[in-house]
Parts: C-alpha cells; structure tokens; sequence
C-alpha cells in the first residue's frame, strides 16, 4: 500500500532529462512492487518467527538497509512538523504491521490481504467524518459494495475457530494504515520537500520502536533464530518493506496516486495464488465470494474518486 504524504523524489536538482529517465521506469518499478509486497504473507509464514517480532524487524531491518544510500546521497532529514509527523505516522505503520501480521497466525492469506486492503474504503469514511471530504456517488457505491463483501469475510470460519478473530486482526490492521494514511497527510503542508529515503527511514524508525515494548511485554522471542528464519527476515525486508512500500512512496514522484492504488488492488489476488501454490492453502468459498465483492467495491471507489470534478477557477494543487 501506498503512503499518502508528498515527498522530493530527491534528484537533487540532476534536471529534466533525469527526471524523465526516472518517470519511465515508475511503471515497471510499481508493478515489481506489487509482486513483493504480495509475497509478504507467504514469506511472513515461512518465516515460522512470532509476528510481533517479524514486524518489529521488518521494520529495524528496513532502516539498516537504508541508511547507507541516504548518508550517500546526503540528503537531507526531517526536522520540526515534518519530524513529528513522520514518528506519529511510523507508529501508526508499527501498529499496522502488528495487526496485520498477528492476524496470519488465525486465518487464511486470502482473508487477511483481502480485508487489510480495505484501507481505501476506511480513508474516504473517516477523511468525510474528521475532514468533510465529499464522496462521489460512484465511490460511495464502492465503499457500501466493499463492506459487504468485508462482512462476508469475516463470517468465513472456514480457516479454523479461530478465523475471526484473526478476521478482526485484519480489519484493525486497515484501520491502523488508515490512521497512518490520515496523519501522513499533514505533510503535505510542510514547507520543504522530503526525501523519500530520509522520511521512510523516520517511518520505519519510529514503527520499530513502537513495536520493540509490544514484543517484550509479549514474549516474543527477537533473537536466537535459525539460519532459515534470518534469510525469510531479510526477504521481508527487501522484498515487501524497500521493493514494495518504499519504492511505491519514490513512484508516487512519478505517476499518480490512482495508478499504484489500482495496481495494489493485484496483491489479494496474487498473495491468494501464491498461498495455495506454496502453501497449498485453499481459502473458503465466502473469502473467495467475498474477495471478489471487495476487490469490484474497491475498484468502484478507485473509479469515483478519479472522476473529475466540476470545473474550477483554476488548479491549486496537484498530487
């Protein structure tokens, strides 16, 4: 999934030809990005680590990882309002991780990327509720279609007795992204740009740190793995958190919001595929009936909100 704050893609003034080049290759970028972050489930199984602990080192992971190319680079880090937002939306993010992980312990890779991805529908109910934002009639059809196939869902025990509650786990993973979407828009009032690697760094940084104490007081284990569960760790880290989040947040630079929020709408389909090829996990008949109703509300949404508006004196922004 995709951030929702405006960041410098961080050329550092390289120009126009540079810009081009990198504008190019968004589309291909974000279509890898896809493919990583639908592996996520399946690598966050085979992991066999507990799932606070997967998510914290994602996360601390994600930063070692990327600071080096950021101190190369010599770009510049968040300071002031733009700091403290990107903390607040990092805990956010850590409590996304939390939500969502814990929830592959209880119920299927279909279910779960599937309700999880109902973010966009929680961002245009709560951004109507806290900000007045208006929906069009074509999203507000979107939104009523994807609950209903979200009710589906969580009603499908076909996972085990403890599929809703895993179901649960699920939804307040896309309530907690959503309150990270929601915050992460204050930056886009910031007076200077940010760019992508300093600010995810604050991100991953700040969720890391949020999620260490939940780890603790939980007992789950951070260290003492096996080889194999060190090398799915790592595969976490550079598949879905740098191939898939970060560079869906530098694409944004590039190609518009509505084009990586569509193509995200591929990972139910492709994480459910790779859960029954690897894991041979067949979700139920209502997550797959239910799945499809999300995905067509979903796209519904997506749809209404690409709709232009009426016509205006003039344009005063642009994502």
């Amino acid at each position: 999934m995709a951030a929702a704050w405006t960041v410098d893609p961080g050329d550092g003034g390289a120009g126009l030809v540079q810009s081009e080049a990198r504008g190019r290759i968004a589309l291909p970028a974000v279509a890898v990005g896809v493919l990583a972050v639908s592996a996520a489930a399946v690598m966050i199984r085979l992991s066999e680590a507990p799932a606070i602990s997967v998510a914290f080192w994602r996360c601390a992971l994600g930063v070692v990882v990327l600071i080096p190319p950021a101190l190369a680079r010599k770009e510049k880090f968040p300071t002031g309002k733009t700091l403290y937002v990107g903390i607040a939306s990092g805990v956010a993010l850590g409590a996304h991780f939390g939500f969502w992980v814990s929830s592959l312990d209880y119920t299927s890779v279909a279910a779960s990327v599937v309700l999880v991805s109902n973010t966009p529908v929680f961002v245009a109910i709560l951004a109507y509720l806290l900000f007045g934002e208006k929906t069009s009639p074509l999203s507000f059809a979107g939104i009523l279609v994807a609950l209903a196939g979200t009710a589906v869902i969580a009603r499908d025990g076909s996972a085990g007795s403890a599929a809703t509650f895993g179901n649960v786990l699920a939804i307040l993973g896309a309530l907690t992204f959503t309150v990270y979407v929601l915050v992460g828009r204050a930056q886009r009032s910031a007076a200077e740009p940010v760019g992508v690697l300093p600010y995810s760094i604050v991100l991953y940084s700040a969720a890391a740190v949020s999620l260490l104490p939940a780890a603790l007081i939980s007992g789950d284990r951070l260290w003492g793995y096996s080889g194999e569960t060190w090398f799915w760790l790592w595969a976490i880290t550079l598949g879905p958190q740098i191939l898939g989040h970060t560079v869906f947040n530098w694409a944004l630079g590039y190609v518009e919001a509505s084009v990586v929020s569509g193509a995200v709408l591929a990972e139910p389909v492709i994480a459910s595929f790779l859960a029954w090829l690897i894991l041979a996990e067949r979700p139920g008949l209502s997550t797959v009936f239910g799945g499809a109703v999300v995905l067509i509300g979903l796209s519904l949404l997506l749809r209404g909100r690409r709709v232009p508006p009426p016509a205006e004196p003039e344009i005063v922004n642009r994502e």
